[in-house]
């Protein structure tokens, strides 16, 4: 994935978004490899310290931080972050006026699974009054940011977010900043083919056009961005085992199957509600039962959560092959905003699943897409 990343976008930097999937193994590996990395919270920036990085790999990408983050990221050597607000410029310089600031702006794609404009990023016609502000302040403002959602569909966004950015630029280049990072946020997805060759699409075609027209290499602009899915997606596959069985009848004289998983909403699934996933499922069949032989009969069929929260529903009346206890449903490219947000409802602990680790050469294997499998256990 680094190497289809530098290969596409040679001259934009990732710096991994910790959000997406804060897994040790991960970010680690992700350290190795030289990444940077886009911390929200104290706790994110502790994590990455705690590997051994140096601060100056770190971005505190949120717009609108706590105070003790503000604090945590004077006391750590932490120097970047990004700003939206003229309230969020007086908490910086009261609390961390050596802060190198990134306005971050709004460049929503209406089309991304997950639209960030609501909450985050300045309208551009903002950016003078802000920019005055920071002047005043006597802060340094160094770059621009924006987002323009997760899972960006509509391209475009990006080419005019670039374009919107260079403005700003060459504003706050007037007011004597010295405008120096371009940070493009994130959005990126980075599936496999059937050859195993990761499928960027023409994202990288319109970014690197922008950035030729607007930001090019003789600008001296450093380029970075916030990829989170793009690395973490495929990076995990989901084993849930089947622990409960239940017959309805259908109304008709068959019955529907209702069967209960150790994952749910309130877990790894969590996905579904807040990130807009509808994850693809395979059926394993337990090797401690009998073979099924010939095709399983097929039931319209519900998948429950383990928690008693009756809207604990990951999917509802889906054809499913008859399932038995110990059976499981299999989860490919289950690494993004997944176990990430889960919590331990009902004092089941879904936030601490099973993990194990694996390694293959290739990126095609037939279970596990990715260098990560994670199984929930009763």
């Amino acid at each position: 994935m680094g190497l289809a990343w530098c290969a596409a976008m040679p001259r934009v930097v990732p710096f991994y978004a910790i959000k997406c999937n804060p897994n040790p193994g991960v970010v680690r590996l992700l350290a190795a490899l030289g990444a940077g990395f886009d911390c929200a919270s104290l706790g994110e920036v502790q994590q990455v310290l705690d590997l051994g990085v140096s601060p100056s790999r770190i971005i505190f990408a949120h717009p609108c931080k706590r105070p003790c983050d503000i604090r945590y990221a004077r006391e750590h050597g932490v120097g970047l972050t990004t700003f939206d607000t003229e309230s969020e410029l007086v908490k910086i310089a009261n609390f961390f006026p050596g802060f190198k600031c990134v306005l971050r702006i709004r460049a929503d794609d209406p089309e991304a699974r997950v639209p960030l404009g609501l909450k985050y990023g300045a309208n551009p016609e903002e950016a003078p009054k802000l920019l005055a502000t920071a002047q005043r302040l006597g802060l340094d403002v160094v770059g621009v940011s924006f987002h323009v959602g997760s899972a960006c569909k509509n391209l475009a966004a990006y080419s005019s977010a670039i374009e919107k950015a260079r403005e700003i630029f060459d504003l706050g280049n007037s007011l004597g900043f010295s405008m120096q990072l371009l940070d493009i946020g994130g959005g990126f997805t980075g599936h496999f083919d059937s050859c195993g060759n990761v499928m960027f699409g023409d994202i990288a075609t319109t970014i690197n056009g922008a950035l030729a027209a607007h930001f090019p290499p003789e600008s001296g602009v450093q380029v970075i961005a916030e990829p989170g899915r793009y690395f973490a997606e495929t990076a995990a596959t989901l084993l849930t085992p089947v622990y409960g069985v239940r017959d309805r009848p259908d109304g008709s004289g068959g019955i529907k199957k209702d069967y209960w998983i150790t994952d749910g909403l309130y877990g790894s699934f969590n996905c579904i509600l807040y990130d807009g996933q509808n994850p693809e499922y395979l059926v394993l069949r337990s090797p401690e039962l009998p073979a099924i032989v010939g095709s399983a009969p097929v039931f319209t069929s519900t998948i429950w959560g383990p928690t008693c929260d009756s809207a604990d529903c990951v999917y509802k009346d889906v054809q499913l092959p008859l399932l038995r206890n110990s059976d499981f449903l299999c989860f490919p490219n289950a690494g993004a905003y997944t176990v990430a947000g889960a919590c331990d409802f009902n004092g089941i602990a879904m936030t601490s699943p099973r993990l194990f680790y694996v390694f293959s050469d290739s990126a095609v294997d037939a279970l596990v897409e990715g260098v990560e499998a994670g199984a929930k256990e009763e």
